[in-house]
C-alpha cells in the first residue's frame, strides 16, 4: 500500500527479491491535475502497472459506508496476504484491517522514531536543525506512528539539504531496510522494540501558511525554513 514517489523504491525492492511474491497494490484514486486538470495516476499505481500487478484503488478503507468497509474488508482477506507493506499510503487503516495479514502490516517511516511522529518528519527534522535523521521499519498499531520498531537506518542531513533531496534519500534507504525487515520478520529473527514515549516529537502536517518569512528572525532560522519548505509551500 502506497502513493507517492517515496513508495515506489520500497516497492521495486520488494519486486527485485525472488523469496517474496506481491499479491496486489493498493492505492489512492487518480486525481485531477494540471491545467486540464485531467486525472493523473499516482507514481506507485505507474510503477505497479509497469511492474505488472493487479492495482486496487478504493476511494476509502474506511469510511462511513459500512458495506463499502465490508466490501474492501473481505476483497484484502481474499488475497490471503502474510504481511502488508505500507508507505505513505495516505489514509489510516483500521484494526480490522491491521489484523488481516499473518505477519501484521509493517510501515516505513521517514524518521528515527519515536522522533517525529506524524505527516511531515522530513521538514520538521529540517526545520529544527537536527544533524541527522533516518529511516524507520515498525509495526502498524491503532496509535498513529507508535508502533514497534523494527529495524532503523540513520542519514545525516547535509548543511545545504533540502526537503525535495532529503525526500529522495530516505526513500531509497527505506527500500533498502524494507526487504531485510521482511525477511528477519518472516524468519522470526526481529525483536521488536516498544518505543520511548518520553522521546516522542511531533512533525504536524506542512499548512500554505509556513511559507510566509519574517526578516526579523535569525538567519539560520530563515535558512532552514526555505530549505525545509522546498518544495513545498515554498517560501515568500
Amino acid at each position: 500500500m502506497g502513493t507517492p514517489e517515496f513508495a515506489v523504491p520500497a516497492l521495486q525492492a520488494i519486486h527485485s527479491t525472488s523469496s517474496m511474491q506481491v499479491l496486489a497494490v493498493y492505492t489512492q484514486p487518480d486525481r485531477p491535475a494540471g491545467r486540464g486538470l485531467g486525472q493523473k495516476a499516482p507514481p506507485v499505481k505507474t510503477k505497479a502497472q509497469e511492474l505488472g500487478f493487479p492495482v486496487f484503488q478504493p476511494t476509502k478503507l474506511s469510511g462511513k459506508d459500512k458495506n463499502t468497509e465490508a466490501k474492501e474488508l473481505e476483497n484484502l482477506k481474499s488475497l490471503n496476504p502474510d504481511v502488508i507493506v505500507v508507505v505513505a499510503y495516505g489514509e489510516i487503516l483500521r484494526n480490522d484491517l491491521i489484523a488481516v495479514p499473518r505477519l501484521g502490516c509493517i510501515n516505513i517511516h521517514s524518521s528515527l522514531l519515536p522522533r517525529w511522529r506524524g505527516a511531515a518528519p522530513i521538514q520538521w527534522a529540517i526545520l529544527n536543525g537536527d544533524k541527522e535523521t533516518g529511516v524507520t521499519t515498525m509495526r502498524i498499531s491503532e496509535k498513529l506512528d507508535a508502533g514497534d520498531i523494527l529495524l532503523q537506518a540513520k542519514l545525516e542531513i547535509g548543511p545545504k539539504e533540502t526537503a525535495q533531496s532529503l525526500h529522495d534519500r530516505l526513500s531509497q534507504k527505506g527500500a533498502q531496510l524494507i526487504v531485510p525487515t521482511l525477511e528477519g520478520i518472516a524468519a522470526g529473527t526481529i525483536n521488536p522494540i516498544k518505543q520511548d514515549e518520553s522521546k516522542v516529537t511531533f512533525a504536524p502536517k506542512l499548512t500554505k501558511d509556513m511559507e510566509w518569512l519574517d526578516p526579523a528572525e535569525d538567519a539560520r532560522l530563515l535558512d532552514r525554513k526555505i530549505r525545509a519548505l522546498n518544495p513545498w509551500p515554498g517560501t515568500s
